[in-house]
């Protein structure tokens, strides 16, 4: 059944793509149903979908110079930034760009960023979407407890403690919905490193123990062994993509990746769990590494790229963003990991346009799909933000 739907999209929106020559037939459009998901995107201002974004970028260099590096983040920061601030919200594809800022400002010294977040935060009063605020609704709390950081002033943290406080207490995501709380892969970016700084922010290790109890059920639930993988739900481990393998969505791995690159730095390195995230950075990192493609990106479907024709930013921007912080802390490989990253960082920027726009970002949704080339949300610029930072940190030797 799976097989024949993603076969029969593939062909709806390959002839879509052939109605005019205008339209590029040589990957397929997004089908009716994706294309609405592209129009709620848009209306909400997480972003946009042109069909034609204009022209690319010339004046952006792949050297992995630190100069370099801080000309293609603040080309792209600046775009966004401009593109940002008069819609403002705590929603989690907004909460994703608030992590690139903040690690744009910490890059390149700029705090234009960082103060633009801190107007976010005082406009919200540091309060998170509730009640009972899942993943996704908690995860604008990173830039409030990262600001608390700087100034560690007690309105700063008490909203998200109150929620944190009444969330550590229930054994499921909320009363009445028996999943876990961290039910699908891209909570464990949204999640745990709000929970990690909240237990550095307070030495409570209650919030840390919290993180290593769900991680783990999360792990127990998604986790391939054998692909070393992560399903996006449970929903998804009995699907198949059309050329019959296991449906692994980029921006869900991206996701995971992410996460323990921004959980990692909180636990101790004399907690007995620490190995266990090790492991599946190591493990992932592996696997990725091994399906990047020939212009150094990866696709949507990760094991599928041939129905998913068009490289995926975001995806690709979270493994570079994860492999890179691997490589500073030493927990991978530099000679191994290095020529990977450095080629997708090269195939990254060919999707820089002149203006500022990140283009071919997959619109929000739970699986692979197809999209247009100058397709940009804001979540897939905060990967961008967050991969460039750290690689100006692998640049300098694992500093800033």
């Amino acid at each position: 059944m799976m097989n024949t739907r993603y076969l029969v999209l593939a062909v709806l929106a390959a002839v879509s793509g052939c109605a005019s020559v205008n339209e590029q037939p040589q990957y397929p459009l997004p089908t009716p149903a994706m294309q609405a998901i592209v129009d709620k995107d848009t209306s909400r201002h997480f972003g946009d979908a042109p069909a034609d974004g204009g022209p690319m970028a010339t004046d952006l260099s792949p050297a992995l110079r630190a100069a370099a590096i801080d000309k293609a983040l603040r080309k792209v920061a600046d775009w966004q930034l401009a593109r940002t601030m008069p819609h403002l919200d705590r929603i989690w594809t907004s909460s994703v760009l608030f992590s690139g800022f903040m690690a744009a400002s910490e890059a390149t010294g700029d705090p234009k960023y960082r103060d633009a977040m801190l107007a976010m935060a005082n406009q919200f009063e540091w309060k998170l979407r509730t009640p009972y605020p899942n993943a996704d609704d908690i995860s604008v709390a990173q830039t409030y407890l990262e600001l608390y950081e700087r100034d560690p002033a007690s309105a700063r943290l008490g909203p998200t403690k109150t929620e944190l406080d009444i969330l550590i207490n229930l054994k499921t995501l909320k009363p009445g919905d028996d999943r876990l709380p961290w039910w699908w892969c891209d909570a464990l970016f949204m999640a745990p490193p709000v929970w990690a700084k909240m237990y550095k922010a307070t030495g409570d290790r209650k919030y840390l123990d919290y993180v290593h109890d769900q991680w783990r059920k999360t792990y127990d639930l998604l986790y391939d062994q054998e692909d070393h993988l992560y399903a996006r739900d449970a929903s998804y481990i009995a699907k198949r993509e059309p050329n019959g393998k296991k449906i692994f969505w980029s921006r869900g791995e991206g996701w995971v990746l992410g996460g323990l690159a921004r959980t990692l730095d909180y636990i101790p390195e004399n907690d007995p769990q620490k190995p266990f995230y090790v492991r599946q950075l190591r493990e992932m990192s592996a696997r990725i590494a091994g399906l990047q493609g020939k212009d150094g990106l990866w696709h949507a479907g990760l094991l599928d790229p041939g129905s998913y024709p068009l490289p995926e930013i975001s995806g690709s921007a979270l493994f570079v963003y994860g492999m890179a912080y691997g490589v500073n802390k030493g927990y991978l490989d530099a000679k191994v990991y290095r020529p990977v990253i450095e080629r997708a960082w090269a195939g990254i920027l060919k999707h820089v346009y002149a203006d500022g726009r990140l283009g071919g970002i997959q619109q929000t949704g739970a699986e692979p799909a197809f999209y247009r080339p100058a397709s940009s949300f804001n979540y897939g610029v905060g990967g961008y933000l967050l991969a460039a930072a750290e690689l100006k940190k692998m640049v300098n030797g694992g500093k800033q």
